[in-house]
């Protein structure tokens, strides 16, 4: 049902909770911490819907939720983010159908690297394709912090590669 032009809740999740869980799951590149954040942002935008659509678009501000849902879990119980290593690749009778799939891989483990909220933007400009006025106001800052964050973000993903390949050679 729609009140008053905007969706009422269950029918919004109903729209837009596959992609605000695909959101969080590149924001936090784990199915199960995308799933928490998911349900805290809902669980706490439930008692606040009419406020949360009467200013406007109620998903970016639910994206903004979950990266602070995710932050505040983070922090919360002081989780850190450690490399396990390379899962194993395997091989077929034909041939190796994981090579693919590894360098995206690798891109991937590079972005889990990087501090929240410059994945987050990364993610919002890259992935969403989000003009910097979009992420900005989905992280609430500026489009000048945006564009500093990806900057960094950008300069972190370089300085990380080149190191990389400098131990490899």
């Amino acid at each position: 049902m729609v009140v008053g032009g905007s969706p009422d809740f269950d029918e919004w999740v109903q729209l837009r909770g596959a992609a605000l869980l695909r959101f969080a799951y590149l924001i936090t590149r784990d199915h199960t911490r995308a799933e928490e954040a998911v349900q805290d942002a809902l669980v706490a935008a439930y008692s606040r819907w009419s406020r949360i659509t009467r200013g406007g678009d109620p998903e970016a501000y639910l994206r903004r939720m979950v990266i602070n849902a995710d932050i505040s879990r983070w922090r919360k119980f002081f989780l850190r983010e450690t490399s396990v290593g390379d899962p194993a690749t395997f091989e077929s009778a034909t041939g190796d159908h994981a090579g693919p799939h590894a360098e995206q891989d690798a891109v991937w483990t590079l972005c889990a690297s990087l501090p929240t909220k410059q994945r987050a933007a990364v993610v919002l400009r890259y992935y969403e394709g989000l003009p910097d006025s979009e992420i900005a106001e989905i992280l609430e800052c500026t489009p000048g912090t945006v564009r500093s964050q990806i900057h960094r973000a950008l300069a972190s993903l370089r300085t990380t590669l080149s190191t990389t390949e400098e131990v490899t050679h």
